[in-house]
């Protein structure tokens, strides 16, 4: 892994830390931080409760596989929301927890990838969460970037995917509802992929944090095992899934997750985590097992995020194309000067930081896909929401 180190990129935090060095925003108006995914909705009283009670758990040291009862309630959880039958998913063999999906998703690369074998490719969305490609340059692989574009609806073509690369695919990362664009791979697309996955003998993981914030009550974005499982593939061979708490039930802090699906590929991934020393803490599985047993809060949660975005493009429509996303809390806009600039400008004179898109994505074939957009992460309270539409909207015209 230490070779590999030296090809990392900075995070897009850092660049974004930089961008705004030596930048003095007007003092009159307050700070609105809008470029971090970080849920800032109270966490749940029945979280907060479970984990106060539990707190003598902390003389204890927790397993790495985690108790019984977190196990069956994720996989009861899973079985819910994807309407998949309830024995479908073996809480003993197909669940794992962990401390959040952004450890998981780097782990589980590393755990998985062969690098002895010929230039290994760790496939991913390009823009893209920027563990996905240090999870496969540490873990020796080489990634290829798939431009989600405006053209294609920001989503993935696999079609576009040469078999060469393909062949050597070992792992690809999808991410439904997509960071930062909000778009849903449906459920013919899965199965396309589930196809390919089969054909050439590569992993899917797919990471679904985003799930269950999505705009229409009566369609939520579909999940890989509930494809998986419509397809015949009962036992979800090639498929992993991550999920996590922090945009679920507003609590990033907790760091709770879950991986789930391929039984064989979990044990592997289980021993890994073994020697990782990653075990979940029993106050936050006690707290976990409460927060997958409850959808109220989930439902408002939603009611929430809707009424901000609806505010937020009210205010903007008529000087910008702005739509809500079908899923996810973030706006990717279109600007009208670099991304890089508008993030700048906005910050010196409206104090309101917003990421540029060129951050999150890389340069492939040609473009970058990233470039010319800001993610607006709708993550602030209402007032916030509404007065940085506004103030946003002051600057486009002044522009």
């Amino acid at each position: 892994m230490t070779p590999n180190l030296k090809h990392l990129h900075p995070y897009p935090f850092e660049k974004l830390a930089q961008l705004k060095q030596g930048v003095v925003p007007p003092k009159d108006k307050s700070h609105i931080a809008l470029s971090m995914g970080e849920p800032t909705h109270a966490t749940p009283h029945l979280i907060q409760e479970a984990l106060l009670t539990h707190l003598h758990g902390l003389a204890n040291y927790p397993t790495t596989k985690g108790i019984p009862e977190l196990r069956q309630a994720i996989a009861g959880w899973i079985s819910r929301r994807f309407q998949i039958p309830a024995d479908a998913v073996n809480a003993e063999t197909q669940v794992l927890p962990v401390n959040g999906t952004r450890e998981a998703l780097f782990s589980f690369a590393q755990c998985l990838i062969d690098s002895t074998k010929v230039a290994p490719v760790v496939v991913m969305p390009n823009p893209f969460y920027q563990i996905y490609e240090g999870a496969a340059l540490l873990a020796g692989a080489k990634p290829y970037y798939l431009n989600t574009l405006e053209d294609s609806g920001y989503l993935p073509d696999f079609d576009a995917v040469p078999d060469e690369i393909w062949q050597r695919c070992q792992l690809i990362y999808i991410c439904s509802p997509g960071n930062p664009t909000g778009s849903v791979i449906d459920q013919s697309s899965h199965e396309k992929l589930l196809k390919l996955a089969e054909k050439h003998d590569f992993v899917i993981a797919s990471d679904e944090c985003y799930t269950e914030i999505y705009d229409d009550e009566s369609n939520p974005p579909p999940g890989l095992l509930q494809t998986a499982y419509n397809m015949g593939n009962t036992a979800f061979k090639r498929c992993v899934i991550f999920h996590s708490l922090s945009k679920r039930s507003n609590a990033p802090g907790l760091r709770s997750g879950f991986v789930a699906g391929d039984a064989e590929l979990l044990k592997h991934y289980f021993q890994y985590r073994t020697y990782h020393g990653c075990a979940m803490p029993l106050p936050t599985q006690h707290a976990s097992i409460q927060a997958w047993q409850d959808e109220r809060h989930v439902v408002e949660n939603r009611r929430l995020y809707r009424e901000k975005f609806a505010a937020f493009i009210d205010i903007l429509g008529d000087v910008c194309t702005v739509t809500q996303p079908p899923a996810s809390f973030y706006v990717w806009l279109k600007t009208p000067i670099s991304d890089t600039e508008f993030a700048k400008q906005l910050f010196a004179r409206q104090n309101i930081t917003v990421l540029p898109g060129s951050y999150l994505s890389r340069d492939c074939d040609g473009v970058n896909p990233g470039l010319n957009h800001v993610r607006i992460a709708l993550v602030a309270p209402l007032d916030e929401c509404i007065e940085a539409a506004q103030r946003i909207k002051n600057f486009l015209n002044s522009l």
